[in-house]
């Protein structure tokens, strides 16, 4: 989920820069569309949309191929009402974040009777990593990229963040660096390399996490179990913390639902996994 919203972030702050990447050409008059596809059999969020004159590009990210309903059916759909409203060419680009064998991250179409709808799909960690090392917009996918040597990638990409001389910009891109890194290294090494200093620069780190987490619980709350919101609240003590200690991931699975949303608005302040147990002690 930090993932997507990270990934979001970023094509929307710069969208040209996506646009130039994935398409390979210039955008004329570029602009980040918001548009929300609430109309049933699918309850999208808004979708990263940017259009360039009479051209719309749809950015979907992927952490895990798996997905309800699956995604070759939501691109289908999403295809279907974008063409609807704008009735203008749409290119639909799925990105896979985090590199698996799953055959499901090969599967660019879906067909059923009478019908045949294609996309296009990168898989990250099979993108050479020099285009993306070379626009700061793209440095935080290009941790993710294919590399015979990973560590180094990562040596790489923080040292073209150290060269960024604007504090603001710096902080959000080491914050974004942080995040999507953690789908492919130890949590420990990133910050070892990240400069704390850094990171504290980041105004907008806080803010898409947060959303991250208020997405996470309407959709848990949504669905009336609370095995959903424990889900999200799980998936950001990892991204922030590391590895959860079984003993402590017992305790946080027998809170209720308030305390679950009481402890995602917590986490935001947590360093260490001390932090975390000192909270359920004291809850």
């Amino acid at each position: 989920m930090a993932y997507d919203n990270i990934c979001k972030y970023l094509a929307e702050e710069y969208p040209s820069e996506f646009f130039q990447w994935v398409l390979g050409k210039e955008p004329r008059d570029i602009q980040v569309l918001k548009t929300e596809l609430s109309a049933e059999p699918i309850q999208a969020d808004a979708l990263t949309l940017l259009q360039s004159t009479n051209q719309i590009l749809h950015l979907e990210f992927q952490t895990l191929p798996q997905s309800e309903p699956p995604l070759p059916f939501r691109m289908l759909d999403y295809w279907v009402r974008l063409h609807r409203k704008y009735r203008c060419p749409i290119d639909q680009v799925v990105i896979f974040l985090k590199s698996t064998t799953s055959q499901m991250v090969f599967t660019n179409e879906f067909r059923d009777i009478n019908t045949w709808h294609r996309y296009r799909v990168i898989r990250l960690w099979e993108q050479d990593p020099l285009p993306l090392l070379a626009n700061r917009a793209l440095l935080p996918l290009a941790t993710l990229a294919r590399s015979n040597s990973p560590n180094l990638l990562l040596e790489q990409v923080v040292a073209e963040v150290d060269k960024i001389e604007e504090k603001p910009l710096r902080g959000n891109l080491a914050a974004c660096v942080d995040v999507l890194a953690g789908l492919r290294f130890d949590k420990d090494l990133v910050r070892r390399l990240l400069r704390e200093e850094i990171m504290e620069e980041s105004v907008t780190y806080q803010d898409i996490i947060q959303k991250g987490i208020q997405k996470g619980l309407q959709q848990g709350l949504q669905r009336g179990k609370q095995e959903g919101v424990l889900l999200v609240v799980m998936r950001l003590l990892t991204l922030r913390l590391g590895l959860i200690d079984p003993v402590l991931q017992q305790q946080i699975e027998g809170l209720s639902i308030t305390r679950l949303e009481e402890l995602s608005e917590a986490l935001l302040d947590f360093k260490t996994v001390t932090d975390l147990a000192v909270w359920l002690e004291h809850g």
